[in-house]
Order: structure tokens, then sequence, then C-alpha cells
């Protein structure tokens, strides 16, 4: 743990690295063992120039990027892959085995599951996505259930819930406080409750007249355009 920085009072348990560069603000709880895994059992990786605000705890079993970011309070557990410069929000939950793509941004109050997020993907504050279709403790519900896919680039409102299993595709937009039922395809606009595609997000128009249309920046335009 060369070159990292902490700040007060760090629970940091055996098998954590934590690259060059991080800073960590205490108290936070790193490498936390879960059920059934005895200390330093499973390890914990989090990548260089990190910041860890107080009260984060990320259990052991992770594999987390450089330029990774946590609000006040984000829990971590056990089996994420989450990809470089991703940012957890203040009191968000990433339960077991979601994979991150690069570039998310999760905020505050989120809750995942078993969730699958591609690239640069916005997820609202306070959006939940369930994994369980028929609760409490179904078996098979890995099977029958799990979270949602969400495809690269995909912007989510605030406060929306997501049934297991639904697809979003590549570059589409939800609605705030949408209930998602079902899949959406790629580069549409989906909102209420149960959620409907109601434009394609290429018709969407900008509020203020500064572009000729929302999302025209990297890196919701064509990257090999934007590098």
């Amino acid at each position: 743990m060369m070159n990292v920085r902490i700040i007060g009072d760090v629970k940091i348990y055996d098998n954590v690295l934590i690259g060059a560069g991080t800073v960590i603000y205490g108290p936070v709880v790193l490498g936390q063992p879960p059920r059934d895994a005895d200390e330093g059992e499973l390890n914990l990786t989090i990548g260089a120039n990190s910041i860890i605000r107080p009260f984060t705890t990320i259990y052991a079993g992770n594999k987390i990027g450089e330029g990774f970011q946590s609000g006040q309070g984000a829990s971590i557990r056990e089996n994420n892959n989450i990809g470089i410069n991703v940012s957890i929000g203040t009191n968000a939950v990433l339960e077991f085995e979601n994979r991150i793509g690069d570039g998310c941004r999760i905020h505050s109050g989120c809750f995942l599951e078993m969730v699958t997020l591609g690239e640069y993907v916005f997820v609202g504050p306070n959006t939940v996505f369930t994994d369980d279709p028929h609760p409490m403790n179904c078996p098979k519900y890995k099977e029958c259930g799990g979270g949602a896919i969400v495809g690269d680039l995909v912007k989510i409102g605030a406060n929306c819930t997501f049934l297991p299993a639904v697809k979003i595709g590549r570059g589409a937009l939800v609605g705030a406080g949408s209930v998602i039922t079902g899949d959406i395809p790629e580069m549409m606009v989906a909102a209420g409750n149960p959620a409907r595609v109601i434009k394609k997000v290429d018709e969407l128009t900008c509020r203020i007249d500064a572009y000729d249309r929302p999302y025209v920046w990297w890196p919701y335009a064509d990257r090999d355009e934007n590098p």
C-alpha cells in the first residue's frame, strides 16, 4: 500500500491490495470477509488513484479498477467486478455478483444485485434493481431471475425500479420514476409505470437550444469521432 493516504480510522483486513495514489477517509472497512469465508481467504483489489469516503464498507472478493470513488456510507458486498473510473454514490448498496463497466455513475441510494452495466451507464438516485421474481428465497432464483442487463451509454432517471432479468439496449433513456417490467430496445426513450417506449432518443430536443439534440457530446456520441 505504498503512496496510499489514510485519514482517520480505517480497518483493513488481510489480502487487500490498494493502488498508489488512493485516498481513504475513515471510518472505513476494507476486506470485510463475507459469511462462510475466513479473514484473508478472499482478496480485495482497489485500483490506483481511488477515493474511498467515510463509512464505506467494501467486502473481500471484489475487483475494483483505478479511479474508483465511493460516496459516504456506500456498501459493496462480495463478488463484484467494477471497471475503471466508476463512482458509487452516498448510501448506495451493491450486493453480490454485479458487473459494472468503465465510466459508470451510480448515484445516491441505489440498490443493485446480480446486475450487469455496460460502459458509461448513468443510474439516477434511489434506483432499485430487483433480481428475484418470487421472493422469499426461491432456490432457483438465479436461473429464472437475476438482475438486469444494461447496455453501454444507457441513462436512467431517478427513482426507477427494474424487475428481474430485463434487458436495456445500448443508448436507451429511462424516464424518472419508471417501473421497468420488460425489455427496452436500444436508442429508445421509455417512461411510466409500467414503462413504455415513447420515442427515439434521436427525437429528443435540447431545452435551451444549445445543441441540435441531447447526447451529441462524448461519450454518448460516436467515440471514434469523439476520442
